[in-house]
């Protein structure tokens, strides 16, 4: 068999190997049963999980963790949850239709309404580069010292030579990834370790929803915006939509079988990472230091409460998760592009539309843990857009045939896009000045 020419994400025609892709098809016929067999459909999920762990995620979290110790838990679960479920509908989309989430957009929607769709995507691209490329620069500015622009640019450098690494096999970047993600994750298994953590009052914080005040309001939309991201849930449905060549309905099922184990053990890991941010927040700013709100403070506060060890694992997993979501966001930016307006543009051209203006408001002197939280904000008022489309894509027979939504399926996906939705009003509201019932004032 020759070499696979599967697309991938940014356009090469490399793909997988001749030998995975030979595998995969023995998996699919029955020929192949080993127990490594789970390895080969592994990938895109883990791909799209370090969406759900980029530095945004460290901003809210841990303004999440610092002002109101655990009582925001409850939020990061339900939007684990949420992110769980439309990840699966994303690269299940992908598998039945060969297509992704901006092509079908760009095949159902007229043409206006699918421009109106890629102008909004494309701003959740930059506010999603902005947090990416603040996180990897605050770490190299904690690190060596070097201004912030300046670990910005070389933040830029790094995500291009990883993602050269595609033009040797689509396989080489997926291990880099999840590489990274096992750092971040082992990064953080070892500060739950360390910090002090009331276990207890975690637990409480998981299964009690309040919303303590306003300012909790921003801080919980955050943590949805960089938790549920636009962004991956284009990117997933590009990742499975080439991977495998299914034959039959029969291939198909045992694609999305593999595919939905691979998303659940992927965005537990990520779900794990983010509750373990909030805990290592609370436990160790929460009793006298809930004014930490800032990435570079929380590096420096954790020095004398936790100890060195502490301080340098944080760092390392912030420069992790700053230059793998780069690499990631650019796979997922080309993927919106091409899919809605059908343009493929060179990495590095690619790279420069989001990346400007991730510079330009570094160098207008805005607060980077601010922009981090805002931007977060941008993404979940983004959201919407890759949601709505996907829950209307998913359920419909004549796209999905046998695999259309059942009602189980979409009453927990209109559940979700609800809960997301109800939020971005609020704070919407909240944002002009409105009276929100039930709200407390700051």
């Amino acid at each position: 068999m020759a070499e696979a020419s599967l697309k991938t994400p940014t356009g090469t025609e490399t793909g997988l190997s001749g030998a995975t892709e030979r595998d995969i098809r023995a998996v699919l016929d029955g020929r192949h049963r080993g127990r490594g067999r789970f390895l080969l459909f592994t990938g895109p999920a883990v791909m799209a999980s370090i969406a759900y762990m980029d530095p945004g995620n460290f901003a809210t979290n841990i303004q999440a963790g610092a002002k109101y110790g655990y009582q925001l838990l409850w939020v990061v679960l339900v939007a684990n949850l949420v992110a769980m479920l439309f990840q699966a509908l994303s690269a299940k989309l992908g598998i039945v239709t060969n297509r992704n989430l901006a092509e079908m957009c760009r095949q159902e929607y007229s043409r206006p309404v699918r421009l109106a769709m890629w102008v909004v995507s494309e701003l959740a691209a930059m506010a999603t580069d902005l947090a990416e490329f603040l996180g990897g620069a605050i770490g190299l500015a904690l690190l060596t010292g070097m201004p912030l622009l300046a670990g910005m640019a070389v933040t830029a450098v790094v995500t291009y030579a990883i993602l050269t690494l595609e033009r040797r096999g689509f396989r080489h970047l997926e291990i880099v990834i999840g590489a990274m993600v096992g750092t971040i994750a082992l990064c953080y298994l070892i500060e739950v370790f360390i910090a002090p953590i009331a276990w207890r009052d975690a637990a409480a914080g998981l299964v009690t929803p309040r919303i303590p005040d306003a300012e909790a309001l921003t801080i919980a939309v955050g943590i949805i915006g960089a938790t549920v991201m636009p962004h991956a849930l284009f990117l997933h449905s590009g990742l499975t939509q080439h991977r495998a060549v299914a034959r039959d309905d029969s291939d198909r099922r045992k694609l999305l079988r593999y595919s939905n184990r691979e998303v659940v053990i992927a965005l537990a890991v990520a779900g794990f990472v983010n509750m373990a941010m909030v805990l290592m927040a609370a436990a160790a700013f929460h009793a006298g230091h809930s004014d930490v709100a800032e990435i570079d403070q929380a590096y420096h506060t954790l020095t004398p409460l936790l100890g060195s060890a502490a301080a340098s694992v944080f760092l390392v997993s912030l420069l992790a998760s700053g230059v793998s979501s780069s690499v990631v966001g650019t796979m997922a930016g080309q993927i919106v592009m091409q899919g809605f307006v059908g343009w493929r543009i060179p990495l590095l051209v690619r790279r420069l539309v989001t990346m400007v203006p991730a510079f330009a408001v570094v160098a207008a002197g805005v607060d980077p843990t601010r922009a981090l939280v805002l931007s977060q904000v941008v993404l979940s008022l983004a959201l919407p857009v890759p949601m709505i489309a996907l829950v209307t894509f998913t359920r419909r027979r004549d796209l999905m045939g046998a695999f259309a939504n059942g009602r189980l399926t979409q009453a927990a996906s209109f559940a979700g896009a609800a809960i997301v939705l109800g939020l971005n009003a609020v704070l919407l509201a909240q944002a002009f000045g409105l009276p929100v019932p039930g709200l407390a004032a700051d």
